[in-house]
């Protein structure tokens, strides 16, 4: 009985210890190829959360903002940031997605949705804006 104990004990010890991540979206299914467009990528990964008409919800604790007449979209690094990086309850995919399909989400999201900003975001500008990953990352 008390090897058992002990043997328990030392389990609830040991096993808690362990490497604590961020949540990450690349740790669904390595990298997003098949998805050809700023619109398909929107369609597959954001508009679960986003909603099909860039709403936003509330729930589960998370509110996800609206992507419709958000001023927030009118520099193009603010969304291309998010994206790469997380924020809040969102996470980041920047071991999902390439620097060519964050920023045709980018500019599919800032000229749709009652959004209409003109200038595009080049690829090479997210390059410049991905953080490093590791190879577990990736």
């Amino acid at each position: 009985m008390r090897r058992f104990l002990f043997l328990g004990m030392l389990m609830s010890v040991v096993v808690p210890i362990g490497f604590a991540r961020a949540d990450s979206a690349s740790a669904i299914s390595g990298k997003m190829a098949d998805l050809p467009s700023g619109e398909a990528i929107y369609r597959h990964i954001c508009q679960s959360c986003h909603m099909a008409d860039g709403q936003g919800a509330v729930g589960a604790g998370a509110q996800i903002p609206a992507l419709a007449h958000n001023p927030r979209l009118q520099v193009t690094s603010y969304p291309a940031t998010v994206i790469l990086n997380g924020y809040g309850a969102m996470p980041w995919f920047s071991g999902l997605l390439s620097d060519k399909q964050v920023a045709d989400v980018v500019d599919y999201i800032r000229t749709h949705f009652g959004n209409n900003y003109k200038d595009k975001i080049n690829p090479s500008e997210v390059a410049f804006m991905r953080p490093h990953l590791t190879a577990e990352e990736q």
